[in-house]
């Protein structure tokens, strides 16, 4: 008897091993002992179609986000533009403080342009290496943008010279104008310790110096006629402006001073740059006969 029991009990032990491995595999009829489980997630599987509506509608919000993007990109450099373009029209086009010199003015252009003030000689005062700068010269000068200053009295004909070069798409500026004896110094010396630096000995750089600087007493922007007109850096080239004002700088009463045929007359290198205020008879004169400054006062 007792060894049937054990028996009994090992029967019926082995069956509850069964029946809860049975429940673990979730066999139909299995006796769950843990209680309720959950029910295994599966991943819903979309048809191909609404996969392709989805991410075409996932692309379509990139490409307006990124079409976003790139208006306001060019929002902001339209700014920008307006805005140099106002910071140009004040510090390139420039204004003086009485007259506004080199801001468009709508004054006419070209041979239509009223004239400067009568002309009484001073406009015709020869300054080089043989001509000092009068003793009893005095100018009366007015400045400019960039802080330039020129002669009052040729004010009205550099405006309209700079308004009839902004009527073609030119930009010029004043690059220098009216200087002081000490300061005519300090550019020569500037430039021959330039030209020492490239290895000139002492004198050769001198002598190459004074081929481009005159000496202080000497100078023409020491009378407060000439200036030197260079293109606003962003708005054109040099050679551009420099050809229009070869053939129209004359009708505003200003030649080239210095140039390439006539070094050995006036003694100074070319300088398209360079323009002097002679009146516009004069100016006339000199250009249509192809003549130096020298040359049409008999001093060539």
């Amino acid at each position: 008897m007792k060894c049937r029991r054990k028996i009994n009990e090992k029967e019926r032990g082995g069956g509850r091993r069964l029946r809860t491995a049975a429940a673990r595999r979730g066999a139909p009829g299995a006796v769950n002992t843990r209680g309720p489980q959950p029910a295994a997630r599966r991943r819903p599987v979309h048809p191909p179609r609404r996969v392709a509506r989805r991410t075409a509608r996932r692309l379509g919000r990139r490409l307006l986000a990124l079409a976003a993007f790139a208006l306001l990109l060019v929002g902001v450099w339209r700014l920008s533009a307006w805005a140099a373009g106002g910071v140009r029209a004040l510090l390139g086009r420039g204004y003086t403080a009485s007259d506004g010199l080199v801001a468009g003015s709508g004054s006419a252009t070209g041979g239509t342009a009223s004239p400067p003030p009568a002309a009484g000689g001073w406009e015709l005062t020869l300054v080089n290496a043989d001509h000092p700068l009068p003793a009893d010269w005095q100018v009366e000068t007015v400045e400019v943008a960039g802080g330039e200053r020129v002669d009052q009295r040729i004010l009205p004909a550099l405006q309209q010279l700079f308004d009839a070069a902004r009527a073609q798409g030119l930009y010029p500026v004043v690059a220098s104008g009216y200087r002081t004896n000490q300061e005519q110094q300090q550019i020569l010396e500037d430039k021959i310790a330039a030209y020492r630096q490239e290895g000139y000995p002492d004198d050769l750089a001198r002598q190459a110096a004074a081929q481009w600087v005159a000496q202080p007493g000497t100078s023409e922007h020491e009378l407060g006629l000439a200036v030197d007109i260079n293109p606003d850096g962003s708005m054109g080239t040099g050679q551009e402006l420099y050809d229009w004002l070869l053939e129209h700088a004359w009708e505003y009463g200003f030649i080239k001073r210095y140039p390439a045929d006539k070094v050995d007359i006036t003694g100074i290198s070319n300088e398209p740059w360079h323009y002097r205020y002679v009146g516009r008879e004069a100016a006339r004169a000199i250009t249509e006969q192809g003549l130096c400054l020298e040359e049409y006062l008999g001093e060539g």
